[in-house]
């Protein structure tokens, strides 16, 4: 009897390892007939898509595929590229480590959960990609990853996207004042505390810099003995930053504040900066395409709470016809599934066109995250990052009916059962309410510092 449940037991656990999602052992696939968008070279009409090995391989009509790959007749619908969130908490166990205004060290890979059923709802709503944040409880806090929706695994690590390049986060503003200064009072408690931090961190980053600099100097001399200095990871990642070796992503939503970030990452050398949620970007849209890699935006979020009460819906064409890289980000797991809704809106607050708008999901977070060599439109040699709607995508009516990652299809909403949860319990709510922080996660693990009692 023993022996029997250790044999079911075993076998239960090896099923929870290889995942459920459609298809997900073959990553080759001919999608015919299709309206193919590519967003890098227009729409090609009746157009066929080859994809080996998860790479697109071939673009042309007619196309023919080795036996047995499978066909999808897609006739009358519509194929972009998977769509991409460059500013998401989906997946992760906890959002802030909030002991510090700097916490460098701290990195969001270690706290990947891929058991998160917002994976699969993000699939659903054809969201292949998500940059992973650190919240904005600090300055300068943790290291983001940036994720591909492989969802079926029990192993964090294969949703890591390992080509992408490393990208850290910041925070200006009240989030970082309310945790530190008010409710620990640690600078910084006002606008210019925050400043007055992030410059500290770099001058002590050059310093830890020196000091290396002088102990590998000091090497090369046989006469001379030393120790090298003591290790310290959050200053060394500081010193990759300096050095443009990670990324930038920076919470903000004060133009002066956006203008503040800018004037400091230049005396310090750095241009790799993505300002997010930016809702009064359309002020200094000219520096943000001057000095940074682009904006990544709500399309109409603002006005819950003071420092982001003036702001407008025409902020990403705004920013998009001044010539910043623009995306639009959903900040949360229930809108990350309708994206393509939210890149819509620019047509109606902006006017954009059907190529600049759906830039905004695809290449231009795609650029934002220095991923866009890899995914983000549909070029020979790309990675079969896919979504399949029936309609226009930019259609109020339009609905996502496959999505692909790596040519491995892990949506399809033909065959989409009731419950796709790997190991949470169905009947428990799927999507907590957190009362204190509002509609987005970004103040996720420190309600206790936004409590009815606290003095704002």
């Amino acid at each position: 009897m023993n022996k029997t449940l250790l044999l079911l037991a075993g076998l239960l656990i090896w099923l929870g390892t290889q995942g459920f999602a459609q298809e997900n052992s073959a990553a080759d696939v001919l999608i015919k007939n299709t309206h193919v968008i590519t967003i890098t070279n227009g729409t090609l009409e009746n157009t066929d898509v080859l994809i080996q090995d998860g790479i697109i391989k071939e673009i042309g009509a007619n196309l023919k595929a080795k036996k047995n790959i499978p066909i999808v007749d897609a006739a009358g619908q519509y194929l972009m590229p998977g769509i991409i969130d460059a500013h998401s908490h989906l997946a992760l166990e906890i959002v802030n480590e909030a002991s510090s205004p700097i916490t460098s060290e701290v990195q969001m890979r270690d706290v990947i959960d891929p058991f998160d059923i917002s994976i699969y709802r993000a699939l659903a709503g054809g969201t292949t990609i998500s940059h992973a944040m650190h919240g904005s409880a600090n300055v300068i806090g943790g290291q983001n990853v940036t994720l591909k929706h492989r969802y079926g695994t029990a192993d964090p690590g294969k949703l890591i996207m390992e080509e992408a390049p490393r990208t850290i986060k910041f925070a200006l503003g009240e989030n970082p004042t309310r945790v530190h200064g008010i409710g620990k009072n640690l600078q910084p408690r006002s606008r210019m505390g925050v400043e007055a931090v992030i410059r500290n961190g770099f001058e002590e980053a050059l310093q830890y810099k020196r000091v290396w600099a002088n102990w590998e100097k000091d090497k090369q001399d046989k006469k001379t003995i030393s120790t090298p200095p003591k290790y310290n990871s959050r200053l060394q990642t500081l010193v990759d930053i300096l050095e443009g070796e990670i990324i930038i992503h920076c919470h903000s939503y004060r133009a002066d504040e956006i203008y503040m970030l800018i004037q400091v990452c230049q005396e310090y050398g750095i241009d790799n900066i993505v300002f997010s949620h930016v809702n009064e970007g359309f002020k200094v849209a000219p520096e943000l395409a001057k000095h940074t890699m682009g904006a990544s935006v709500f399309s109409d979020w603002w006005a819950y709470k003071f420092e982001v009460y003036y702001s407008t819906a025409y902020n990403a064409a705004i920013l998009t016809k001044n010539g910043v890289v623009t995306s639009i980000n959903s900040d949360s797991d229930e809108l990350i599934r309708h994206l393509y809704h939210e890149a819509a809106k620019t047509q109606r607050y902006g006017g954009l066109s059907d190529e600049e708008a759906l830039a905004l999901i695809t290449i231009n977070p795609a650029k934002q995250l220095g991923i866009d060599q890899f995914v983000g439109s549909i070029e020979v040699g790309k990675q079969a990052d896919l979504v399949l709607f029936d309609k226009h995508p930019l259609s109020i009516y339009a609905i996502p009916q496959m999505t692909w990652v790596d040519g491995v299809k892990f949506f399809d909403r033909a065959t989409d059962e009731a419950d796709q949860r790997l190991k949470i319990n169905v009947k428990r709510s799927p999507d907590p309410f957190r009362l204190s922080t509002g509609t987005h996660n970004c103040m996720q693990d420190v309600d206790m510092l936004f409590t009815e009692n606290q003095d704002f």
